[in-house]
């Protein structure tokens, strides 16, 4: 697929996924989330591609969400609007997207509406000192349906999360931070290279090891620990009868980096 609103770049075993509406402060029309879907689909399936980092261009916003004048230029034209139930909205990461490799939110600047919540769908948040985050979807009469208004309370506080969901109020990356939305508020210029070295440290692992860790730790969340163990199982052996499984040991006793496979 050729990309117009996207940028999709692979180097080595990660996969770069720019917003690049830059003008708009990376707002989401159409056309960008049907692209931001088919790219986050070609890493989903790509053997080669372990880790994703999703960043806006430019330095204002990593997405300022769902694009509201296109919205209201199309309902002015009589257009038909997206469903929305298809996958294809905000990235197609907020809804019905299941996928057992890390993606890394880079965020750049103001993260707002769909922004947010894409990268609340996101593993791990990298932040700039001068992002901003916030679902203000109530000030425009419209709800944080993409997930928002669920994965911001399973993520931080209630009272937090209720605080930010029923003011619309946005929130420093240092904010975020303390409440624990983000892992890391670096320089805007330390961006990039502070999510590449989350990345390559992911890497360090067994991809198989870290996609079966996610899996079973997403699983897991709303139900008993010893019930989540025993929905483990098929995923462990699944572990025991890799090639991983056997390299991780080898390597540690001749003492040299691991060779993994993902399989």
């Amino acid at each position: 697929m050729r990309y117009q609103f996207v940028i999709y770049e692979k180097k080595g075993h990660i996969a770069y996924v720019t917003i690049n509406r830059p003008e708009v402060m990376n707002a989401l029309h159409y056309d960008t989330n049907a692209e931001l879907s088919e790219a986050f689909d070609d890493f989903k399936q790509d053997d080669e591609s372990w880790v994703a980092i999703l960043t806006g261009a430019g330095n204002r916003a990593f997405s300022a969400g769902n694009d509201l004048k296109a919205t209201a230029a199309a309902i002015a034209k009589g257009e038909k609007l997206p469903d929305f139930s298809e996958r294809v909205r905000f990235g197609g990461i907020t809804s019905g997207f299941v996928c057992d490799k890390p993606i890394i939110a880079a965020v750049n600047g103001v993260a707002v509406g769909g922004g947010f919540e894409m990268a609340l769908a996101c593993d791990l948040v990298i932040a700039a000192e001068h992002a901003r985050f916030g679902l203000p979807e109530p000030r425009v009469g419209l709800v944080a349906g993409a997930g928002g208004v669920h994965r911001l309370p399973q993520q931080i506080p209630l009272k937090q999360a209720m605080g930010m969901l029923l003011t619309g109020r946005q929130i420093t990356a240092a904010e975020a931070y303390r409440m624990g939305l983000v892992n890391e508020v670096v320089p805007a210029a330390e961006l990039v290279v502070a999510a590449e070295r989350w990345a390559n440290e992911i890497l360090e692992g067994s991809p198989l090891s870290v996609r079966l860790t996610k899996e079973a730790a997403l699983a897991g969340l709303n139900i008993p620990v010893e019930e989540a163990m025993q929905q483990d199982r098929p995923r462990l052996l699944r572990l025991l009868a890799s090639e991983d499984f056997v390299e991780g040991p080898k390597a540690f006793a001749e003492k040299r980096k691991p060779q993994w496979k993902g399989r």
